[in-house]
């Protein structure tokens, strides 16, 4: 049996905090144990990826007691931040990166430590075609070590959607980043017309912007129409989901966008910002058409349009339903996801016995 040693942050399985960046760690681990994988886990406390001289210290720890050639799959926002951790170990480990999303993109600090990081890593497998591309651009990595594994989707019952279409659904975080203030502004301007927006994710990352868009809200008076729910996982979130009608991300940057396909695998069309990853979790249906609707970031106005399009015209809505019905059809599960990295992983296996 293959081993694998998987370092992961400590709160991965933590419900009060949601991410796709933790889903898709679980998932992964579950699929490798299920294609004959001995998976070892090593969560790593910290606030990561900032998580200072404690969390180095214990990573560190946990490294040096794996044996030598162990193949060890790190996720990116641990791995990302600390090459003065990762050097050391690097020649007597196998260091294969999980990168969700190019910290290099935060701030010029990030960038160095993570070009310094990946440049320790036997191989880096990125969550989406778009996060590979950017890296290798970022930092003139060899794309022979460079891997893509986007996210599975898991099946589920096709959403009935409303005649009128009028049921707004948007899952993110509450944070900036997510841009639920754009979507906010836009909302404001479609007033004449009947629509709901049900907002799930955590309310806790930004207190003080959340703060800021319930002033929003009720200076436009829609109190009544948008809410914040705060996270709902499982059945709840199902069931939230089978109550819309449009999926709806006004995200400033998405390295993919695992909520997307989680619409789409609903037959629910999509309408989100035409941004990084987010345009690939899209995709198109077999007949090359679009299941949603792609607009600009950080910009209310052709969301509103976009919106407004949406709730008055029948014809729009059952086109972009026929679409997503389609693209439905070519979702890909975890499975594949899983064998993806495997199939890394074995090849890292096989260059270390050369070696």
């Amino acid at each position: 049996m293959r081993s694998l040693h998987a370092v992961l942050p400590n709160d991965i399985d933590d419900p009060s905090v949601p991410s796709g960046g933790n889903r898709y760690d679980r998932r992964i681990c579950r699929g490798l144990a299920a294609l004959g994988w001995a998976v070892h886990e090593h969560a790593v406390r910290g606030a990561w990826p900032d998580a200072g001289a404690t969390g180095h210290a214990e990573l560190g720890r946990v490294l040096a007691t794996l044996p030598n050639g162990a193949v060890v799959l790190i996720d990116g926002l641990i791995a990302s931040t600390v090459p003065d951790v990762l050097a050391p170990q690097s020649g007597r480990l196998r260091l294969v990166v999980l990168v969700h999303m190019p910290l290099g993109d935060w701030g010029s600090d990030w960038r160095w430590r993570e070009r310094d990081a990946l440049n320790t890593a036997t191989a880096v497998v990125t969550t989406s075609f778009w996060t590979r591309r950017r890296l290798i651009d970022l930092y003139a990595l060899s794309p022979d070590h460079m891997y893509a594994a986007p996210p599975g989707v898991d099946s589920a019952a096709v959403a009935p959607g409303s005649a009128a279409g009028s049921r707004l659904l948007c899952v993110a975080a509450v944070t900036p980043n997510k841009g639920h203030d754009q979507l906010v502004a836009a909302l404001a301007t479609v007033l004449d017309r009947e629509w709901s927006c049900v907002c799930v994710g955590p309310l806790d990352r930004d207190p003080g912007f959340v703060d800021q868009l319930r002033v929003q809200v009720q200076a436009h008076q829609m109190a009544d129409r948008v809410s914040f729910v705060g996270p709902r996982t499982g059945l709840d979130l199902d069931r939230t989901y089978a109550g819309a009608d449009l999926f709806v991300l006004a995200s400033r940057g998405e390295s993919y966008g695992m909520v997307v396909t989680e619409a789409l695998a609903r037959a629910m069309p999509v309408l989100a910002t035409a941004v990084n990853g987010l345009p690939e979790a899209l995709g198109r249906a077999p007949d090359g058409s679009r299941p949603g609707i792609l607009v600009p970031p950080d910009d209310p106005a052709p969301l509103a349009d976009a919106l407004r399009r949406w709730l008055s015209e029948p014809e729009l809505r059952e086109q972009l339903r026929s679409s997503a019905r389609g693209r439905r059809r070519t979702l890909t599960g975890w499975t594949r996801t899983s064998e993806l990295i495997s199939r890394v992983l074995i090849k890292t296996e096989a260059e270390m016995s050369v070696s």
